[in-house]
């Protein structure tokens, strides 16, 4: 079993990753520690106990909450894509007895920082702790920069972000997670700890149309099933009016997929660097993947190919 620890800013890709890796029998989530990006960094612990709450659980992974700001750069949020709360605005959802359809889980958040326990976890399971990367890298490059020596200590870091062949999703050339804070990015791919990239070239291949998604809701019942309908409806409206399908790429589960079906994916080594100065490029992830080219000195494992169907089987078949 792969000891985890998730550190997210959900959103709804993240809820989706969330009950994948909760779900995985492979994984242990020790800890999640929220992170500002999708949304502020207290709208994150908030939609994550309710992403918790979804679930059920007898025994909770322990919670902290981390950084409200990016190192260097204002924070730039994604509300417009999924909802004013992050969670497609279920939040506002209600019973007829007036209660929240989807109540916060009944757990305690952690009095240290997100930064602290991060490094409590990396100290407590040394060479065992996977770090899953769901939002910008600011909790992670500042436990880099509290304790380097504890930090080493990981296992790997995945994480979702960057764009290489790809186009960006926030500009031409950045994607959202590594736009909110690159130099938190910077930081952490200059560190000496084995780093697994899944970048938008990857995400982008698995595109969850909104009939094969509520295909799949009408077959089980339950509250995660009508969560991800209510959860996605913002999304998939969003994606049908500018990206041109109802439907929305569900970025931050291919991470865990990573740790648990490992054979679904296709990787590259590579040198890769952030941009942090550019007036047009701020943000932009930059490496040299082609094969004849490929860097002596790599920092980083980027996945670029998913089997897209089978993902999404597996995906739904670990929801059931």
């Amino acid at each position: 079993m792969q000891r985890i620890l998730i550190d997210t800013d959900p959103g709804v890709d993240d809820a989706f990753a969330i009950f994948l890796a909760m779900r995985s029998p492979e994984l242990h989530v020790e800890a999640i520690t929220t992170v500002c990006g999708n949304v502020s960094v207290t709208q994150a612990t908030q939609n994550l106990l309710t992403i918790l709450g979804v679930l059920d659980l007898n025994t909770f992974p322990i919670i902290a909450e981390g950084e409200a700001e990016p190192l260097v750069k204002p924070l730039v949020m994604a509300t417009h894509v999924h909802g004013d709360d992050g969670l497609g605005n279920v939040s506002q959802l209600r019973n007829t007895d007036g209660s929240p359809l989807y109540p916060q889980a009944n757990t305690t958040i952690s009095s240290v920082s997100g930064v602290d326990l991060i490094l409590e976890m990396a100290a407590r399971y040394p060479d065992e702790l996977t770090i899953i990367a769901l939002g910008p890298l600011t909790n992670i490059a500042k436990a880099i920069r509290k304790d380097a020596e504890k930090m080493q200590r990981l296992q790997k870091i995945v994480l979702m972000g960057g764009a290489f062949e790809a186009y960006g999703n926030v500009t031409t050339t950045a994607e959202f997670n590594i736009f909110v804070d690159p130099h938190a990015a910077h930081e952490v791919f200059q560190f000496d700890v084995p780093i697994h990239i899944v970048p938008l070239d990857a995400t982008h291949q698995v595109i969850l149309t909104g009939e094969r998604l509520h295909a799949e809701i009408d077959k089980r019942e339950g509250t995660i099933s009508h969560f991800l309908k209510d959860a996605t409806q913002a999304c998939m409206e969003f994606y049908r009016e500018h990206v041109g399908f109802w439907g929305f790429h569900i970025h931050d589960a291919l991470p865990i997929g990573i740790l648990t079906r490992p054979d679904y994916f296709e990787s590259v080594l590579a040198h890769v660097q952030v941009e942090t100065e550019g007036t047009l490029t701020c943000g932009m992830t930059v490496a040299d993947l082609r094969p004849e080219r490929q860097h002596r000195d790599p920092n980083a494992n980027v996945y670029l190919k998913v089997a897209v169907e089978a993902f999404l089987d597996y995906f739904f078949e670990r929801l059931q």
